[in-house]
């Protein structure tokens, strides 16, 4: 089906934006397409995610253009992912793309983007306007924190480490006490991390750093779903170390991948829809393949 999101207002000023199918398919451990959302400031308004296609970005213009005439600034990528970004093109000219570096070199790499573009593709399938994507990469990099002030708001953007990409970034609102983390928090439980790029022990750390950082009363905009709590973030910290426990006691016994894959079953996580893919298929092998390093 297409894809269609829904508008929640979480503060004044602050409001999320997430697929109207979320609330239903996230409980049930159903993955649902991309979260964003966008801050309104007496000047400007930023932008969180531009989205998978023209489609899609409209909408998010059309959202922001529903409660104010105040121009986009600012659009913020928390990752290289093209659910993420590929909509920035569609945005006026106007608008400063946020990235940090390393997302600004994937998208300023031609040949490697018009490899993801047809992967993407693959993915979502043909004629959901990927293939007419133009790369529009960052105008503002940010690689470690920046503070952006939109006319009496405030929006803190910033990199705490490895999360899901080499350059994932948070997006935090302090007098709103609201926190975009894109995909390195998913949707609420079940939902799983996806270490896609492995690098689970650093992507625990930073999790960690993330969950001490938000006050217990902060809203968080995960990077597929309905707004969660910070409490929530606790589902994927306890997972990693269960994750990095089991596969280190696998390897010590001498157990193949194969072996690991078909034992680790970490009942009491299981739930999540994608669980296979994402857990046996994903997870296990580049944990299990950094640990044998």
């Amino acid at each position: 089906g297409t894809v269609q999101l829904k508008l929640e207002k979480l503060a004044e000023g602050v409001y999320a934006l997430y697929p109207t199918d979320a609330r239903e398919k996230n409980s049930k451990g159903y993955p649902v397409a991309t979260s964003g959302g966008f801050v309104v400031g007496d000047n400007e308004v930023l932008v969180i995610e531009s989205m998978v296609n023209k489609r899609l970005a409209e909408q998010v213009i059309e959202f922001v253009k529903s409660v104010t005439d105040k121009p986009i600034r600012y659009v913020v990528n928390t990752s290289y992912h093209g659910d993420h970004a590929y909509g920035n093109y569609v945005f006026p000219k106007t608008a400063k793309i946020i990235q940090h570096s390393k997302t600004k070199a994937f998208m300023d790499n031609k040949k490697g983007f018009e490899a993801d573009k047809k992967w993407m593709s693959q993915y979502f399938g043909t004629n959901r306007g990927i293939e007419e994507v133009v790369a529009r990469s960052a105008d503002i990099v940010v690689d470690h924190k920046k503070t952006i002030d939109l006319g009496g708001k405030i929006v803190e953007i910033m990199h705490l480490g490895f999360a899901q990409t080499p350059g994932d970034l948070f997006v935090w609102v302090p007098d709103s006490k609201v926190f975009w983390t894109g995909n390195s928090v998913v949707a609420q439980p079940p939902a799983l991390p996806w270490l896609l790029d492995g690098k689970h022990k650093e992507v625990l750390t930073t999790m960690k750093k993330v969950r001490s950082f938000l006050p217990d009363d902060a809203v968080v905009v995960p990077g597929h779903g309905i707004p969660v709590k910070p409490q929530d973030l606790e589902f994927t910290i306890k997972y990693l170390e269960t994750l990095d426990t089991e596969v280190k006691n696998a390897i010590a016994k001498g157990k193949t991948l194969e072996q690991a894959q078909k034992e680790i079953t970490m009942k009491k996580f299981q739930g999540y829809a994608l669980w296979g893919w994402v857990h046996s298929g994903v997870n296990i092998p580049n944990t299990y393949k950094e640990l044998s390093k």
